[in-house]
């Protein structure tokens, strides 16, 4: 089992960055997969970014040359570097843990098990 926390939300002006970390607690294990996601109000959960143990990526179309997953496996934490931020990026983000490795890091919600607690980022324009 891990144990999920997520940091590093804020307000930010369009155009600007922010850098979530998601700390994991317990054993990550050797084989899985990891992603954020993000909920606005009144719209679904989305998957925004995921990468496996090995380090392969997949990005949602909406972020892709703008955000960076990452992952330090030293810290057991998680990353989603934000960078140009837009008014429409504004959500709740969560990250996310599988132990079912993928080659390709899904970004289907019903894909992960545990889930942190979420960080508000709020981009204004």
């Amino acid at each position: 089992q891990v144990q999920l926390v997520e940091s590093g939300g804020g307000s930010v002006q369009a155009g600007g960055s922010l850098r979530l970390s998601c700390a994991a607690f317990g054993s990550t294990g050797n084989w899985y997969v990891m992603a954020w996601f993000r909920q606005a109000p009144g719209k679904e959960r989305e998957g925004v970014a995921g990468i496996n143990s090995a380090g392969t990526t997949n990005y949602a179309d909406s972020v892709k040359g703008r955000f960076t997953i990452s992952k330090d496996n030293a810290k057991n934490t998680l990353y989603l570097q934000m960078n140009s931020l837009r008014p429409e990026d504004s959500a709740m983000y969560y990250c996310a843990h599988s132990y079912n490795y993928r080659r390709s890091p899904p970004l289907a919600d019903y894909e992960y098990k545990y889930w942190g607690q979420g960080t508000q980022v709020t981009v204004s324009s």
